[in-house]
This record gives structure tokens, C-alpha cells and sequence, in this order.
């Protein structure tokens, strides 16, 4: 015999998980496009249907139940799947080449999954994903190489483009580093025309402090083996941060760095529909993951 009828609507799903994502009610229901009294209503309904509480509503500040926290993993899971099998359905005949060009670090902090998703919901598309430095982007993208680039932008960089991400530097090492406050800063860094190896220069020369660059490597890899082995110290997103790692600005009295933008740019002229849909994909789901953790009010 089969079971009750499940109560895991995807619309209902789509704007618990916008709650989740944008922070409050009133946030979610201006990204859905829907008044505050239909998500209310809309999470009532959800709340009704499973006969558990999904927030907890004490006093103005909201938190998800711990059915709740069950609840928006399996949430994600099935909006994905959904939209997936959507993209299938709807547009099996995409098909074509897709040039995508891309820093290395970010392309594997953050691009992995939602770039594994693409191809799986168009698996006639062929990715070319290209790593390299911010300058050989630019320079590429000129020539006509790539479909689209990710690029980190100087604050007086080149303008246009959609920001989809924002990087807070910060100097780090391994516990194993030697070193004082007034030593000249032995430095880990990736070979010029690296924007974070610019940054960290700039900033220890406008701070007056010396400096000596003792490891080199295009790799984040052969970086991040050597400030682990101890040898000295490099720039990091704070995000990025490896767990045998710690912040040394504060013990090496090392001058605050900037932060970084991530810009993604499209051919000018007429793309591929393939391309079209990869650019909103990348910055669809970057903006989901950019939005900051903050307290749910209703």
C-alpha cells in the first residue's frame, strides 16, 4: 500500500531555504517576489504538513528548531535535484563549448560543486576551465580565449563586469613559524603578477616594514606546503584559512590588507545559450553563498 501523500512541496521548500539564505522573512519574500504574509503563510503550511515546529520563535530573534537544521539539508538537496531534472527536461539540447577561465584557489574553494552540477544537469556541454593568474585572464579574455573569466580586482581595476564574491585577506602561518614582530617578514608567495603577492608587497612597503621573499610557487599546493612546513608566511582569503594554519597580523604587527573582489565577465557580443546559463548559474549560487550569517526576524 502506499504511503501518506509527502509534504515537501518545492515551492514551500524554495522559500524556507530563502529564509535560511537571506536572513529574515521579509528579505526572503522580497527575493521570491511574494508578500511577507505568503511566506508567512507558506511556512505555516510546511510547519503543518511534517507537524513539527521549523523556528523558533522565542522573543524577535528566530533559530531553527533542530528539525529545522534536519530539515534545510535535505531541503537543498531536493531543490537541487529538482532543478536538475528540470534543466534535463526542459533544455536537453544544450549542447556546445563552454571557455571559463578562473583563479586557481577560488576555482577550488568555491567553483567545484556548482561547476560538478552543471555538468551533470548538461552533460552535452563541454566545460574547458582554464586556472591562471588575474593578468593572463584579462589578457586571454581580450583576445577572444574564453566565454567567461573570474578575476581578482584591484580596487582601481577595470570596472564593468557582476561582482559575485568579496575576499577578506589576512596574513598567515603555520604555529611551527620563527619569527618577531621585528624581523624582516619572510614571505610565501606566488610568482608576479599574482594580485595577493602585489598586495602584501605594497602594503608591508607603505608600512615600512622589511621583508624577504624566501619560497615562490604558481601552486596553491606547493604554497601552502610550505608555510605549513614553517618556512614563513603568506596571504590567505580568511575563509580559505587551513586549520594548521593561524593569523600572525596581530603577532607580527602586520599592516591590514585590503579586500579583494571577484568579478566575472562574458564575452562581449552574442554567446552560446550554454554560456548564458553557466554565467547566471555561477552567479546565482555564489550569491546565495555570499549572503552573511545574521539573526532571522520576521
Amino acid at each position: 500500500m502506499p504511503g501518506p501523500p509527502l509534504p515537501f512541496d518545492l515551492d514551500l521548500l524554495r522559500t524556507f531555504v530563502a529564509i535560511v539564505d537571506n536572513g529574515s522573512f521579509t528579505r526572503a519574500a522580497s527575493r521570491l517576489g511574494l508578500t511577507q504574509s505568503t511566506v508567512s503563510l507558506q511556512i505555516k503550511r510546511l510547519e503543518d504538513g511534517i507537524s513539527r515546529r521549523l523556528f523558533d520563535r522565542d522573543g524577535r530573534e528566530l533559530k531553527l528548531t533542530p528539525e529545522g537544521e534536519v530539515l534545510l539539508t535535505y531541503a537543498r538537496q531536493m531543490l537541487k535535484l529538482g532543478a536538475e531534472a528540470l534543466s534535463r527536461i526542459v533544455t536537453p539540447e544544450l549542447t556546445g563549448l563552454v571557455r571559463l577561465g578562473t583563479p586557481e584557489d577560488f576555482a577550488t574553494t568555491h567553483l567545484s560543486e556548482v561547476l560538478a552540477c552543471f555538468a551533470r544537469a548538461h552533460p552535452q556541454v563541454a566545460l574547458q576551465v582554464n586556472c591562471d593568474f588575474t593578468v593572463n585572464l584579462l589578457d586571454d579574455f581580450s583576445k577572444g580565449k574564453y566565454d567567461l573569466i573570474l578575476f581578482k580586482r584591484e580596487p582601481q581595476g577595470p570596472s564593468g563586469g557582476t561582482r559575485v564574491w568579496r575576499e577578506v585577506l589576512d596574513w598567515v602561518a603555520s604555529p611551527r613559524l620563527v619569527a618577531e614582530a621585528g624581523d624582516p617578514i619572510p614571505l610565501v608567495l606566488s610568482p608576479a603578477p599574482d594580485v595577493y603577492r602585489k598586495r602584501a608587497l605594497s602594503a608591508l612597503d607603505v608600512a615600512g616594514r622589511d621583508w624577504r621573499i624566501v619560497y615562490t610557487s604558481p601552486s596553491l599546493a606547493g604554497l601552502q606546503a610550505a608555510v605549513q612546513a614553517g618556512l614563513g608566511v603568506t596571504v590567505l582569503p580568511t575563509e580559505m584559512v587551513p586549520a594548521d594554519m593561524v593569523s600572525v597580523s596581530g603577532r607580527l604587527q602586520l599592516p591590514k590588507l585590503p579586500d579583494t573582489e571577484i568579478v566575472l565577465y562574458q564575452a562581449p557580443g552574442h554567446v552560446s545559450a550554454a554560456a548564458e546559463l553557466l554565467s547566471s548559474t555561477i552567479v546565482a549560487a555564489l550569491e546565495r553563498r555570499v549572503v552573511a550569517p545574521m539573526a532571522i526576524v520576521p
